[in-house]
């Protein structure tokens, strides 16, 4: 065994899967610089046979349908029928019959006909339905579902027990509206804070990320064919994280061992830890150092077939992205030969999916795609459906026990907020609030559950969102009136029409609007200065401090964004993340009692603009681990405000 596989091996959790290769065994020497594993899930002959006669007894047609994954919103149960298709999937944004305040009968009414029809075709043997959603803080799509805390903030928590728990938790959510399959959860090492899925990425320190990723595939999957179990997603493969300038689906330009060393630690974790499914990026990777592009992720066989399943002894399913196939140079959104002989199994084309099946057709007819890898695909996507059980008890959401009940997982939430929050500052003992006295709170976030949320809240973006439209939680304002009484809480948006003297401390509650994927970016070269981005909240700010009342600040973002300028305007500072729907668990860290500042910075927070990472250069102002408590306090005092220039001039990485 080599020294770089010894050295992983013996660093990344002690992964038992690690085993020498047979010197024999010919491996091409870059993808032999991988570590060698196997899969925890020991060959089931019996299995393997039974779907190799399933295989053999499908028609083109019919396997195609299998690797075909449209979006609910474009597919009825009855083409789900026809075309014989193994999965679907919803969209951020996409309900039944598009209402957003659905019912879990409705979700499960839905569920239910998609599952009765892929069971009804003229096959022989009939095959289950898969049906995937984002299910990435929460069964977040569904109203009414807890919503726990993004990764960025669960990160600070440090605490894997809590992780497989909330993953538990998530898995009854989904599986009570008769889905089968989370795409989560994301191994994304975030090393650029312009990224707008920073949020998603539970922290830059791999080992940490490593921990959380067995964590959570335990949690989402349990024993895979149980009824509160569903199937895990490692996404996005491979680098999403590490983007040139943190564009999203941008250019990963890390070398081949900062890959293996850095960006592929939790995607060991989570094969070791029995994994199922695998979702790749829209990133692409260029090895600037060694001279060669290889492209976007989507068309890189070396990586997707070479290393991960043949090297890490992957042999569960691989899935694109929604409509990422168009993103390899000569393919488009309906047909991609290169993306399937690079081995991708199940092709996420919401849309154009009649298309993608007679183009795929076409492509095997005329010998661009070989029948042995559609065969390939289809065995590890029936491998897949048969080790989650559903063969043998289809999934049916009509007969889950407590359907309506399992969607509440609120004390959990709240047990996560108290536990991913973390004091920045605390001087003169600002916090905790004292109750019985008069609090004034001030700006638009401290009412507002989609700042409080984020992205991948009930649509999309997290965006189009009213307080209305979430069933379940509270804002923090609302917390707060809850635990110090509403005659003593005073709100105002802006901090205009009060007079800050008549009150004993002023909590102002800053933060971020959502975003999700690309849409959250700050493109370089502007400068990622939270007060830049949002000058309202330094507006509310100003207009209470210095006023001779103690100012206690909570700021939503999802990410560690540059805000020296608002902690010097604050007597305390706390980094909340997005904290989900519980904002009680905010109020009971803030009033104290029974409960402390337990959370400790994942991410390193910066200290000027154009800091974006924790590389040469950066300006770093908290580094990751840093975290304030009642007990354990210091004063931080003023902090140095470097000039925020108009434009970054020097792009990190």
């Amino acid at each position: 065994m080599n020294s770089l596989r010894l050295k992983l091996c013996a660093s990344l959790l002690a992964l038992a899967a690690c085993a020498p290769m047979p010197a024999s065994q010919a491996v091409p020497p870059a993808v032999a610089e991988w570590p060698a594993l196997r899969s925890p899930t020991a060959p089931d002959a019996a299995m393997e046979r039974r779907i190799a006669a399933i295989v053999a007894g499908m028609t083109l047609e019919q396997k195609i349908g299998q690797m075909t994954q449209p979006d609910v919103r474009y597919i009825t149960p009855d083409e789900v029928r026809q075309y014989y298709i193994g999965s679907v999937l919803n969209g951020g944004g996409a309900w039944p019959s598009m209402n957003k305040h659905a019912t879990v009968d409705d979700w499960s009414d839905l569920a239910d006909r998609f599952a009765r029809a892929a069971l009804s075709t003229d096959m022989p043997v009939r095959i289950p339905l898969l049906w995937g959603t984002d299910a990435i803080h929460g069964h977040n799509n569904v109203s009414g579902a807890t919503l726990f805390p993004h990764n960025i903030g669960l990160g600070a928590a440090n605490d894997p027990a809590l992780i497989e728990r909330i993953g538990r938790a998530t898995a009854r959510q989904v599986r009570a509206t008769g889905i089968t399959w989370a795409f989560a959860p994301t191994l994304a090492i975030g090393q650029n804070r312009r990224w707008g899925r920073t949020y998603e990425s539970w922290s830059s320190d791999p080992a940490l990320v490593a921990r959380y990723a067995a964590a959570m595939v335990h949690g989402l999957q349990g024993d895979i064919s149980g009824e509160g179990d569903v199937l895990a997603t490692a996404k996005h493969y491979l680098g999403d994280g590490g983007t040139f300038d943190g564009v999203d689906q941008g250019e990963n330009r890390d070398t081949r061992e900062q890959l293996i060393q850095q960006e592929a630690v939790g995607y060991y974790a989570a094969l070791n830890a029995g994994v199922q499914t695998v979702m790749v990026s829209y990133s692409s990777w260029n090895d600037v150092s060694a001279g060669r592009d290889y492209g976007k992720m989507h068309g890189n066989r070396e990586l997707i077939t070479d290393v991960l399943k043949h090297r890490l002894g992957f042999d569960g399913l691989v899935v694109s992205d929604w409509n990422g196939i168009e993103q390899v140079p000569g393919c488009a959104r309906d047909r991609c030969a290169q993306a399937i002989n690079a081995g991708m199994d199940i092709i996420m084309v919401p849309e154009d999916w009649r298309a993608f099946i007679a183009n795929t057709l076409a492509d095997v007819h005329e010998g661009r795609i070989a029948e042995s890898r559609i065969d390939d695909a289809v065995t590890r996507i029936l491998r897949v459906k048969m080790r989650s059980g559903l063969f043998d008890h289809p999934a049916s959401a009509s007969a889950f026990t407590g359907r309506v009940a399992a969607l509440n997982a609120s004390a959990l939430a709240r047990e996560a907020v108290r536990k991913s929050v973390v004091l920045l500052k605390n001087d003169n003992h600002a916090l905790p609030l004292a109750r019985g006295r008069k609090i004034l709170v001030v700006g638009a976030s401290a009412d507002s559950l989609s700042n409080q949320t984020g992205g991948w809240s009930l649509t999309w973006q997290g965006t189009e969102n009213t307080n209305a439209d979430f069933a379940t939680g509270s804002t923090l304002l609302g917390a707060l009136r809850q635990a110090l009484g509403e005659a003593n809480v005073t709100w105002s948006a802006d901090g205009s029409g009060v007079n800050v003297a008549d009150f004993d401390t002023v909590v102002a509650v800053l933060g971020e609007t959502p975003y999700a994927e690309f849409n959250g970016d700050v493109r370089f070269p502007k400068p990622v200065q939270h007060s830049a981005l949002y000058p309202a909240d330094l507006a509310a700010l100003q207009a209470v401090s210095g006023k001779g009342v103690p100012v206690v600040s909570v700021l939503y973002s999802g990410r560690p964004a540059y805000a020296n300028d608002l902690i010097n305007l604050s007597d305390a500072f706390v980094a909340a993340f997005l904290p989900g729907t519980e904002g009680a668990g905010l109020a009971d860290v803030l009033t104290g009692g029974r409960h402390d500042f337990t959370g400790r910075l994942s991410f390193a927070w910066p200290g000027s603009a154009c800091s974006t990472g924790e590389g040469p250069g950066d300006v770093v102002q908290f580094a990751r681990g840093y975290g304030l408590s009642y007990a354990a306090d210091r004063r931080v005092g003023q902090l140095p405000l470097p000039a925020t220039p108009a434009a970054c001039e020097i792009s990190a990485r």
